[in-house]
């Protein structure tokens, strides 16, 4: 998928007809998980080139909709998927972006603890973020299950970029610990497929970042990281580098900040960045920038192919 391409008109005629003046719950009206987005019935996600997006460049976006981190899928139907978009093609930190969505919960104790759309390049992005189910769950431990997206591109994804030597990008957002494992159980319940063992989230990382470069985006305005700030940081920094955790003070400049990593994680300079913006926004960017650092000059955590132990055994 991602035929098309952004059109700043059709995203005036979105907002007017689908957010203007509604409630978030007007707005996100699903009450349990759209079909077309439940990955036990997903096959296959795919990214391909075409005649509107010759160089394409996936990009999931994972956002937590657990909670008080509802108000991040809300910022993005409102005004940050038109910014995002706008300025990915207008600034070009990658090529021709083909984006997904995706809702994450807690495996533990949500009905939906993953949703993921379609990569699209059009409209059609925000068509399909507005189905996300705003279930508003998540658990007492501390985490939510950042790392299914994770297993989801690792495993039910396939992107032309790779062929072309450029990874994907995934940006998970949420406000608290990074889990420490995907339960086989859970693989299993979600996905339908048979593995060996649980796999910890640092060998999930390992075989996701075979096609993606992985960041996590620390809302510091959620309840959890309001009262647990330093765990959320301690447990993300075992294991994502400094350079692939972003921090985020206000969420309101979400789209600004992720445009920016992807600037500077693309090689620009990032006093470069920061200047290009004003005010309370270039404040925001330049703390959540801080430790990104150019692709070609960070460690990567990418290995060709997955663990031999992790070798999985899908269902047919």
């Amino acid at each position: 998928m991602g035929h098309g391409r952004w059109d700043n008109n059709d995203w005036d005629s979105y907002t007017t007809k689908n957010t203007k003046g509604k409630s978030a719950r007007e707005i996100f009206n699903s009450s349990a998980i759209h079909p077309d987005m439940d990955p036990r019935k997903i096959q296959l996600r795919e990214s391909r080139n075409s005649a509107d997006n010759p160089h394409s460049t996936p990009i999931i976006l994972a956002l937590d909709v657990t909670g008080s981190m509802g108000v991040i899928a809300e910022r993005m139907a409102r005004e940050g998927l038109g910014t995002l978009v706008e300025q990915i093609l207008d600034r070009k930190p990658v090529s021709d972006p083909h984006i997904m969505v995706m809702g994450v919960g807690d495996a533990y104790c949500d009905r939906a603890p993953l949703q993921a759309s379609q990569f699209e390049a059009d409209i059609r992005i925000a068509e399909q973020l507005k189905n996300i189910y705003l279930e508003g769950g998540g658990g007492g431990n501390h985490f939510e299950s950042y790392n299914l997206p994770w297993y989801f591109a690792a495993k039910k994804t396939e992107i032309d970029s790779v062929s072309q030597g450029r990874k994907g990008v995934i940006f998970t957002f949420g406000d608290e610990e990074c889990p420490p494992e995907l339960t086989k159980e859970h693989i299993k319940k979600l996905f339908g497929d048979d593995v060996p063992g649980n796999i910890s989230s640092k060998d999930l990382l390992k075989m996701v970042s075979a096609k993606y470069d992985v960041f996590h985006v620390v809302v510091e305005q959620g309840n959890h990281a309001r009262s647990h700030k330093k765990e959320v940081y301690d447990s993300w920094n075992k294991v994502l580098p400094p350079e692939r955790i972003v921090s985020l003070k206000d969420y309101n400049k979400l789209s600004e900040v992720l445009v920016s990593v992807l600037e500077v994680h693309n090689g620009k300079d990032p006093a470069a960045v920061v200047a290009s913006w004003q005010g309370e926004t270039a404040k925001t960017v330049q703390d959540a920038i801080k430790n990104i650092k150019p692709a070609k000059a960070a460690n990567s955590n990418a290995v060709p192919l997955p663990p031999s132990h992790l070798k999985l055994k899908l269902k047919p």
